[in-house]
């Protein structure tokens, strides 16, 4: 006849905290009775209360090392009422940009005990347009949203409930919002500075959307008029992806070119058919990628038919039979410093809105050379 493992009296269970019946599991309980101390009195150590002897903290310390009782998270945060979680909205996982703010935002607020619960607002459109109501269910510590915002009129909402913090983004401004952001027209300036400073006089632009396109924008104009080129210089939508990149790169240098407006905004119908450019700085790497591959298709030599200088210095810009210049953007220092705002704004809540601009540099490596001899 096959023994049964179970207690027949349940002094066994008792000892280790299990009620009979139960899965066996070590409770504060048996940590307490194993201790020698009230149940009370663990909770006070658990919380690191200084208001327990060393003796006794002792005692706790080593029954729960006896036991291996873990505490209950959920019953912690109904005591303490903190989740020590941090809701992160993003725009699109796709971007690898996010992927560095986010490594950033991590190893700050990991050390600090706070985990990140994320939501894509491109895959989960539903929670992404109502995160608000998202993060409040799932009782967040604190909300941090990375690039665009689908929904400013609910950030403004959650950020009278909650410390908030606006990661990549230099909009919208908010009392008591932080935003940490690169200064994204300064380098613009930089990247487009380098293309003159090589020679090069037609230059074009793939610029991107939202304001950090606008910024961008604004900083490769202001460089080119600052030099006398905005009547040589065009610039052609795209939309931060590689397809738009590779589709705004082939109106720029196929046969049709000259689709494009230039810097200086002539109406169509009296902008003149533009020479093919010889540089283009695109709106992100992944633009760029899309545009090297076009010009490859074309038949133009990257660098020595077309310079090309993209934005974020992403791992993409790493690869090396890609070797792309771009414009360092110090997305883990923005992550970083977005998770240090958030720390201090769960400290001070009232505190006014601050915002901090990360100063880019320009990586250079091998997709930009001095223009072709006429």
């Amino acid at each position: 006849m096959e023994r049964s493992n179970q207690p027949t009296d349940g002094r066994s269970d008792e000892r280790s905290g299990v009620r009979p019946g139960a899965d066996r599991h070590p409770t504060i309980r048996g940590v307490a009775e194993r201790a020698g101390v009230s149940k009370s009195l663990v909770s006070l150590v658990l919380q690191g209360s200084p208001r327990v002897s060393d003796a006794r903290r002792q005692a706790v310390l080593e029954a729960i090392e006896e036991l291996g009782y873990r505490p209950n998270a959920a019953a912690r945060s109904l005591v303490a009422r903190r989740t020590h979680t941090v809701g992160v909205l993003l725009h699109d996982m796709r971007n690898p940009w996010f992927v560095e703010v986010l490594d950033g935002l991590n190893s700050l607020l990991q050390a600090h005990g706070l985990r990140m619960l994320m939501v894509d607002a491109r895959l989960d459109r539903r929670a992404g347009q109502d995160f608000a109501r998202t993060f409040q269910e799932l009782r967040v510590d604190g909300i941090v949203v990375v690039g665009t915002l689908p929904d400013t009129e609910g950030l403004a909402e959650v950020a009278e409930r909650l410390p908030t913090v606006i990661a990549g983004n230099h909009e919208p401004r908010l009392p008591r919002v932080d935003l940490v952001a690169n200064d994204d027209e300064r380098g613009a300036r930089l990247a487009t500075e380098h293309l003159i400073g090589l020679g090069h006089r037609r230059i074009a632009h793939i610029a991107g959307q939202g304001l950090v396109g606008e910024l961008r924008r604004r900083g490769f104009e202001a460089a080119v008029r600052a030099h006398g080129l905005a009547a040589s210089t065009v610039v052609e939508s795209g939309d931060g992806t590689e397809e738009g990149g590779y589709r705004a790169a082939v109106r720029l240098l196929g046969p049709s070119r000259g689709t494009g407006h230039h810097a200086a905004e002539r109406p169509t119908d009296e902008r003149p058919t533009a020479e093919r450019p010889t540089a283009v700085f695109a709106f992100n790497d992944i633009s760029g990628v899309g545009a090297l591959s076009a010009a490859q298709e074309l038949g133009l030599d990257v660098p020595a038919d077309l310079s090309l200088v993209g934005y974020d210095n992403t791992y993409l810009a790493r690869i090396r039979h890609l070797w792309l210049n771009s414009v360092n953007n110090a997305s883990h220092e923005v992550g970083r410093r977005a998770a240090r705002c958030l720390l201090d704004r769960m400290e001070r809540p009232d505190a006014p809105a601050g915002q901090q601009l990360v100063a880019p540099e320009l990586e250079i490596r091998g997709s930009t050379a001095p223009p072709r001899p006429a």
